[in-house]
């Protein structure tokens, strides 16, 4: 089986995926972090063409679970469009990304409330670190602050997850509980060295069972793309960090992380502030060349509905940031945008913002949902917008 990864670091690869790996580290993945049994209904947001389509289908029936498959919009013909699924399927399980998430809360918590919910006893999450308030939007007005939300997150590559919250230990918000069984994973420094209480890399120390073989007809960008940093190391292209606690934390990929002034800081770092404002739905923070921080903060958002974005909410914005991160991290711009561009799956392309404003090719756009949003951020980063 070949499946392609998402296209937000470059142009899609295809990974090669073997009849034993991939249906049981699907199924392991399910009972250890979900709790998967034969009388749950799944239905985890996804499609066929991104990894967790196939594993949705591999990881049910082998566990002999019912899976719900939909084909449609989640907000037609009206916005409650998946509480309704949930209630009339009974769902017991229920995986949603963090994207899909913050855009299901700009409709209030009315349509959540007009479904009845209560065969839920698990909701999953996966496909973009989560903002502390989506998380807490989830949990109190979906959960009822008595389900737990698994964080789930691997990749294609992996068959499934490296990180995983499970019903047994404790958690925390945005957090992971830790690494799946099976899976050897650390987060370590510059040198490999493993780090604790602060950012480092994610990395994987011995093999798995869902381990790719490679990708298709392209040996040496595999190569390169895993095994290239590190000696014996899977580097997997996350930024991580585990608390005091032994909680661990996906904080972005690494080839999205900005740094400025010599200060490193993970784009969901910056993203949930934004998003913590009452006026802004979603957002997306890039890093951009300066001659003498090394680089430059600049951060789209989308406001949520009836909001208006003019100069001084995004000052308002930018100095929210420079309260909570320091000066140096204060936003250069806030531009505001109807939509941000997305994978099929949801993950934002910041390698796409950051090539429409820097005036440089954007590169594989394969995997791109929604082009139309790229002539918006186009006007958006006109030199005559003052925002």
């Amino acid at each position: 089986m070949i499946i392609y990864t998402s296209g937000t670091t470059g142009k899609p690869k295809g990974a090669v995926h073997t009849h034993c790996g991939f249906p049981v580290k699907a199924a392991q993945d399910m009972v250890h972090g979900l709790d998967v049994h034969e009388s749950d209904t799944l239905y985890w947001v996804t499609d066929m063409g991104w990894m967790m389509g196939p594993w949705e289908v591999f990881g049910t029936a082998l566990l002999g679970a019912t899976m719900l498959l939909y084909d449609g919009a989640l907000d037609y013909p009206k916005e409650d469009r998946l509480w309704q699924l949930v209630e009339r399927h009974s769902v017991t399980i229920l995986g949603i990304s963090p994207t899909l998430v913050r855009a299901l809360m700009r409709h209030g918590n009315e349509p959540v409330e007009r479904n009845d919910l209560s065969t839920l006893r698990i909701l999953g999450s996966t496909g973009e670190p989560w903002n502390p308030e989506p998380w807490r939007w989830l949990f109190e007005t979906v959960g009822k602050k008595r389900l737990p939300i698994i964080n789930y997150s691997g990749g294609t590559e992996v068959s499934g997850g490296i990180l995983m919250g499970n019903v047994l230990t404790p958690m925390k918000p945005c957090a992971f509980s830790g690494p799946l069984p099976g899976m050897a994973a650390d987060v370590v420094d510059d040198r490999g060295a493993p780090v604790r209480n602060e950012v480092g890399e994610l990395v994987v120390r011995e093999p798995w069972i869902g381990m790719t073989r490679g990708f298709w007809k392209d040996p040496e960008r595999y190569i390169e793309a895993y095994w290239s940093r590190f000696p014996h190391r899977w580097v997997h292209g996350d930024w991580a960090a585990i608390d005091q606690d032994g909680l661990w934390y996906i904080l972005g990929r690494s080839d999205d992380t900005i740094k400025v002034a010599g200060k490193r800081v993970g784009p969901a770092e910056i993203e949930s502030i934004l998003v913590s404002h009452p006026a802004v739905s979603e957002a997306a923070a890039i890093g951009i060349p300066d001659p003498v921080r090394g680089e430059a903060v600049i951060c789209f958002c989308v406001l949520k509905p009836a909001q208006t974005g003019d100069a001084a909410l995004a000052e308002e914005l930018r100095e929210k940031v420079a309260r909570s991160l320091g000066k140096p991290l204060k936003p250069e711009a806030v531009r505001f945008v109807a939509d941000l561009p997305k994978t099929r799956n949801a993950k934002v392309m910041r390698r796409v913002i950051r090539a429409v404003y820097t005036g440089q090719k954007a590169g594989d756009l394969s995997a791109l949902e929604n082009p139309q949003c790229i002539e918006e951020i186009q006007r958006a980063c006109s030199p005559t917008v003052q925002t």
